[in-house]
């Protein structure tokens, strides 16, 4: 799957700090997760299920 195939989008919560993720939808049910500082590096792909579920795990951390 190649990363020019998504819209990624980071958090309106991250600033200037450069240490986000960037994270596509609309894949087969899927969401692509790359980091930003590497754009052409590795993706991960996990189902939106998983990826709803690391969400609320960090948000319960936080």
């Amino acid at each position: 799957m190649e990363a020019i195939d998504h819209n990624w989008r980071k958090s309106s919560y991250s600033g200037n700090g450069g240490e986000c993720v960037e994270v596509a939808t609309g894949h087969l049910g899927t969401v692509a997760v790359r980091d930003s500082k590497n754009p052409h590096g590795p993706v991960l792909i996990v189902s939106r299920d998983e990826w709803a579920g690391f969400i609320t795990r960090v948000r319960a951390t936080a």
